[in-house]
């Protein structure tokens, strides 16, 4: 069944602010990229693209807020540490190689849009339940809390720039690197238990 109007409208919003922007997604590129009309998008967004950013942005907040949960939990029987960050990282990895190094980080698009405080709002406590998420599972392989929530932002705040990294260079060639470095790392910690 092909997907309605709203669903069109919030997966090209993503898709739009994740290749150039919350300001450079124009109301009539995320029209025309949608298929949509203008009156479909006030009939499901009546204040018009703050409210289909907005939305889009808890969407994103939520579907990171899976994996990261997902993958802290694996934590504690991940075979290594350097198996757990890779599996962390490819989530955004995978779908910036497929495509060809255009798609970055809705969220950072999203915190960097001042002139719509609501969306900027939606990514500061998305990055903030992330990183609870993820430090409740490095708890959970033994580090002590305040070293856990340090770690756990830090490894948002690696991932976040590995991705404008990426983009900058076209290659995948910053997530090696940030691997292998947050894998010592976290060995290093996982060994102070």
């Amino acid at each position: 069944m092909p997907a309605g109007p709203r669903a069109r409208l919030i997966e090209h919003t993503i898709a739009t602010v994740q290749e150039h922007g919350v300001h450079a997604a124009a109301l009539s590129e995320l029209l025309k990229r949608s298929n949509t009309s203008r009156n479909s998008l006030y009939q499901h967004f009546p204040s018009g693209k703050s409210e289909l950013v907005q939305t889009a942005a808890r969407i994103v907040s939520r579907l990171v807020y899976s994996h990261v949960s997902a993958v802290a939990d694996a934590l504690q029987t991940a075979p290594s540490a350097q198996q757990w960050l890779t599996d962390l990282f490819a989530f955004w990895r995978v779908p910036l190689e497929q495509s060809e190094f255009r798609a970055g980080s809705f969220m950072m698009a999203a915190a960097l849009d001042e002139s719509d405080p609501v969306v900027q709002s939606i990514a500061g406590q998305a990055f903030a339940e992330w990183t609870a998420r993820l430090a409740d599972g490095i708890v959970a392989a033994g580090i002590e809390r305040a070293t856990a929530v340090s770690l756990a932002g830090f490894l948002l705040t690696t991932i976040e720039g590995t991705i404008v990294h990426s983009r900058a260079l076209k290659s995948a060639h910053p997530f090696d690197q940030a691997v292998t470095q947050l894998t010592i790392l976290f060995n290093y910690h996982l060994s102070q238990r």
